[in-house]
């Protein structure tokens, strides 16, 4: 079967860049890393979802004498989602609660990333809850779009 150039580029164009091999999910923020952080927490607070710890990487970097942009990682989590990954399979744990991260990189731009779900399951070889990962996923996708809008 032959391609054209044209079908070939239509198609890497309807790959998401959004969305790394790794699993890796970014978003470009319209904040600063701090607000975007706090604008995340707030959702969370907000959706009842608890907020286990909230990382400033750069304080860190700066207390140990050295340089970081504007790093944060928040780690959260509801145990009525995180458990049934864990009860199909413990090694989940090493992956849970979730992570969300909040970096400004080299340009001055803010973006906000998580691991998706998709990819967690796929690393434990989690296959039987689909509709914990549907729930993770769309939860993920709304806490972090919130935080990153204008």
């Amino acid at each position: 079967m032959r391609f054209s150039l044209t079908t070939i580029i239509a198609l890497f164009l309807l790959i998401p860049l959004a969305q790394a091999a790794d699993g890796l999910v970014t978003k470009k923020s319209s904040h600063s890393v701090s607000v975007t952080a706090d604008r995340f927490a707030a959702a969370l607070k907000e959706k009842g979802i608890t907020l286990v710890a909230r990382v400033n990487h750069a304080a860190a970097a700066k207390k140990a004498g050295m340089e970081l942009r504007p790093t944060e990682l928040l780690i959260f989590g509801n145990p009525k989602l995180g458990t049934p990954l864990m009860q199909s399979n413990q090694t989940a744990g090493i992956d849970l609660p979730l992570k969300a991260l909040v970096w400004q990189d080299a340009k001055g731009e803010v973006w906000i990333g998580y691991v998706s779900p998709e990819a967690i399951v796929a690393r434990h070889g989690i296959n039987d809850r689909a509709e914990v990962v549907k729930k993770m996923t769309g939860a993920l996708e709304g806490l972090s779009s919130g935080a990153a809008k204008p």
